[in-house]
């Protein structure tokens, strides 16, 4: 599955930009439907994989085009909410899956994650194409109906609709979409905020103790199946919170307690295990285990957990957007292979030492998030990006 986002992610950019954001959409379904019914219905390892690999096609088209299609639909004062909204439905979708599971088998499961992706196909007939992508192309008809579907017959659209084509014509005669773009000392900025976003994200630990939280249960002496379940409710209310709030707060407040609590979260863990080696205070230690995972599970869902996705649909012109989303989005894919193959090997080395690395890793996000990461909320697109190409 890894390997198939990484592939599709690599070329998502270019895709959504040649077909549209909602027709990349409808084929991520497709990808998704078909793996979903390939997992259900294998008989051998070959088609099992190849389910899994046609999984990792859809969710890696989609991971990168629906961030970007929320923010360039949305009003600027609404976007981090709306944009944080694909966070809360994979929580609950999440949700859902820990609680029918212990119900059904692992095949029925299969057929029931495809329910969604053939609803979706289904109600993408019924959604608007992005207003900017319809710029792109100079379909200005168009992108004026559109904008008034989605901000109301009534309102003003002019404005919006002339300042969306100027950008798109600044962007058109600066250059040509290009790798070499994208590397352009004005660009400098946001590369490093969407990369290092991305890299951070996944250097924490993050999908490792996902992955793993089982295991960190079974340690502490906690039922896994309740533990795991316990974090997946835990994420539901946390992200409403997140999405009703990061309009008013701002991303950087977020993304910096969320980094806080990861450290400190990772640190316990460490240091539990860390007791544990040495014999001391073992009911302690199991205390300490469990807080510290549930913790860090929340802590990231506060931030780090969404909120990259949402800065790297805002940061990017739309002249690098397409290899800018593909290179990040494949990135993230990499780095989250990366951290999931090692983590054995970490464990095996050192149970506290693979910990307190995710903390010292913790302790140099807050740093880059305090230096480097820019507050975009109540900010256009066109804004952010203009400010961002000064600052390079």
């Amino acid at each position: 599955m890894t390997l198939g986002g990484m592939i599709t992610a690599a070329f998502s950019g270019k895709i959504s930009a040649l077909v549209g954001r909602r027709q990349t959409m409808w084929i991520s379904d497709v990808c998704c439907i078909f793996g979903w019914l390939a997992v259900a219905y294998a008989h051998d390892i070959l088609l099992l994989n190849i389910g899994r690999l046609f999984l990792g096609f859809g969710v890696g088209l989609i991971s990168y085009v629906v961030p970007v299609y929320i923010a360039e639909i949305t009003p600027k004062t609404f976007r981090g909410g709306f944009s944080y909204s694909n966070q809360l439905l994979q929580c609950l979708g999440i949700s859902l899956m820990f609680f029918i599971g212990i119900f059904f088998h692992w095949r029925t499961l299969a057929l029931l994650s495809a329910i969604p992706s053939a609803s979706q196909v289904i109600c993408l007939f019924f959604i608007p194409e992005s207003p900017r992508w319809l710029a792109m192309y100079g379909r200005d008809q168009e992108l004026e109906v559109t904008l008034k579907r989605l901000r109301g017959e009534n309102s003003g659209i002019l404005e919006e609709a002339a300042e969306i084509r100027e950008t798109v014509e600044i962007s058109r005669k600066e250059s040509r979409s290009g790798i070499r773009d994208l590397f352009h000392i004005g660009n400098a900025h946001s590369l490093i905020i969407g990369l290092g976003l991305m890299l951070l994200q996944q250097f924490c630990g993050s999908a490792a103790i996902s992955a793993y939280a089982a295991r960190i249960f079974d340690k502490a002496g906690f039922p896994s199946d309740v533990g795991t379940t316990i974090l997946a409710v835990i994420l539901i209310p946390q992200s409403i919170v997140v999405m009703l709030t990061v309009d008013r707060w701002g991303r950087r407040p977020l993304l910096m307690i969320s980094s806080i609590g990861m450290c400190i979260c990772s640190f316990l863990i460490g240091l539990s295990y860390y007791l544990q080696k040495h014999g001391e205070f073992q009911k302690l230690c199991s205390v300490m285990l469990i807080v510290g995972l549930v913790g860090y599970v929340s802590s990231f869902g506060i931030g780090l957990g969404g909120l990259p996705w949402v800065i790297m649909s805002e940061v990017f012109p739309l002249n690098v957007k397409i290899t800018a989303g593909s290179l990040v989005t494949m990135s993230n894919w990499f780095f989250n292979w990366i951290i999931i193959y090692s983590f054995n090997f970490m464990i095996q080395w050192s149970a506290s030492g693979t910990y307190f690395i995710f903390c010292g890793v913790s302790l140099v996000t807050i740093v880059f998030i305090w230096t480097l990461v820019p507050e975009t909320k109540g900010r256009t697109l066109e804004e952010i990006q203009a400010s961002l190409v000064r600052l390079s």
